[in-house]
């Protein structure tokens, strides 16, 4: 991959001295991360493991809006450190603003300044993705989406890059946003239709990225061999599921700590005594590292819940910026 206007040095030169930092913007981002090589990378960070405390989360007022201020670590010890931080500002359009700071773990040298909406989307999407390959049938055709916004649409993306989608359905609250969605997938060949109703019994899978805070899916709407794929919901006042579903599936998070103190969807399940924390089967680094078989037979429903892990925005950071570099060598 070849990236217009980049000068930079390989990895190793950079601890013997300074280099210019190297900015990635998002169309640099977006060419980098291969659905193949990002999930790739991501399995091989979930099996690996690396540093990555529970997100820092700060917030006050804006007039009548509270805003949000995220910040994410990790590190690989003599490798890479990096972080994320996020703007939550609800009261404005774009509400989320993100960068990603990567540096050199060994000499503390910045390496890179991403721009954080592209990794986190693609990460995101590529998270479920690789859930996917190990909870969905390999033969599914039918996807349908909760959610109108950039993660639906890289969500469309991913799970067109590696099953046999014949058929997308699309359904948001919002119509006018819905429509939109479904019309840009067209016009980039996905099979897309917009939806009035968020009715998932013909889906073989289920992949909902919204801020609802009441549940959209429950046990008796999903078919048997349904994977659903739980993605918006990232704070505990939050959910996409009633507990019922969860109580029905094999439950598996991206990871446990995460999923259990912040995922709305399972504190609220747990909660209200549909299921208890052992209820979660698994966790990705479980499937990555096969202590967990993943899908068992072609009736089992399954679900997946993130909601975000550090390691992963780290991960997509390294590629990246690896990539960059590389596609600069070559120049």
């Amino acid at each position: 991959m070849r990236h217009a206007g980049i000068r930079c040095k390989p990895r190793a030169e950079l601890r013997d001295r300074e280099a210019e930092l190297l900015h990635l913007d998002h169309s640099a981002v977006s060419s980098s991360l291969t659905w193949a090589s990002l999930v790739d990378a991501l399995a091989a960070m979930f099996r690996d493991g690396c540093e990555a405390p529970l997100r820092h989360a700060h917030g006050w007022a804006e007039g009548e809006e509270r805003n949000t201020l995220l910040l994410m670590p990790a590190w690989q010890a003599g490798r890479y450190t990096g972080v994320k931080i996020v703007h939550v500002a609800p009261g404005h359009v774009p509400a989320v603003h993100a960068a990603y700071l990567l540096s050199d773990a060994v000499t503390g040298v910045p390496l890179a300044l991403l721009d954080g909406g592209a990794l986190t989307d693609r990460r995101t999407a590529a998270a479920s993705l690789l859930a996917a390959r190990h909870l969905a049938r390999p033969d599914s055709r039918r996807l349908m989406l909760l959610g109108s916004g950039k993660v639906a649409h890289a969500l469309a993306e991913a799970y067109r890059a590696a099953f046999p989608i014949e058929e997308i359905a699309v359904w948001s609250r919002d119509p006018r946003n819905v429509e939109r969605l479904a019309s840009r997938l067209r016009a980039e060949g996905h099979p897309a239709m917009a939806v009035d109703d968020p009715d998932p019994g013909e889906a073989d899978i289920v992949s909902a990225a919204t801020l609802s805070r009441t549940p959209l899916l429950r046990a008796g709407s999903v078919r048997p061999g349904t994977h659903v794929d739980l993605v918006g919901a990232f704070r505990p006042d939050m959910r996409e599921s009633a507990g019922d579903l969860l109580a029905a599936a094999t439950l598996v998070v991206d990871t446990r700590a995460g999923a259990l103190a912040e995922a709305g969807d399972i504190v609220q399940a747990v909660a209200e005594g549909a299921i208890g924390p052992e209820h979660v089967a698994a966790d990705l680094a479980d499937l990555c590292r096969g202590t967990h078989p993943g899908r068992r037979n072609a009736a089992e429903i399954t679900v997946f819940k993130s909601v975000g892990w550090a390691g992963e925005d780290l991960a997509a950071a390294i590629l990246a910026y690896e990539d960059a570099v590389s596609g600069a060598a070559r120049e």
